[in-house]
């Protein structure tokens, strides 16, 4: 039984970069399948496929590095909300990543999506996480 699964799922992710891998695949959920959406929308992975085997379904993510130096996309994924501490940003006072350069993803009244999107919606929301 996994108690917070958007930290299962980064872990997930942080896991099978370290060891190289292609391809991950984590248990499936519409908060997982949206994050993993604004991860490809934003060129963090390299493409994803949710299949529905099973009473649960699963998502297989294919992770992205840099060739020739074999550098991955991704270099950290920070759980920021978290279950014992909440953390919440105003439309005013959205977080920015590495200045920019990388994301915060929000679950806002108006669904998950980037720092960027909220920016543009106006609204605030609690910060699931950073990625850079």
């Amino acid at each position: 039984m996994v108690i917070d699964p958007i930290a299962d799922y980064l872990t997930r992710l942080r896991n099978a970069i370290k060891a190289r891998h292609l391809v991950v695949e984590v248990p499936a959920s519409n908060m997982k399948k949206r994050l993993t959406e604004i991860l490809f929308e934003k060129g963090y992975i390299l493409s994803y496929k949710v299949e529905d085997a099973g009473p649960q379904g699963s998502i297989k993510i294919a992770l992205k590095y840099s060739y020739p130096s074999k550098e991955p996309a991704i270099m950290k994924l920070e759980r920021i909300s978290k279950s014992g501490l909440r953390k919440y940003a105003s439309a005013d006072r959205l977080p920015r990543v590495l200045n920019g350069l990388g994301i915060a993803i929000l679950s806002t009244s108006k669904g998950v999506m980037s720092d960027k999107e909220a920016r543009l919606h106006h609204v605030g929301g609690e910060v699931l996480c950073h990625i850079y």
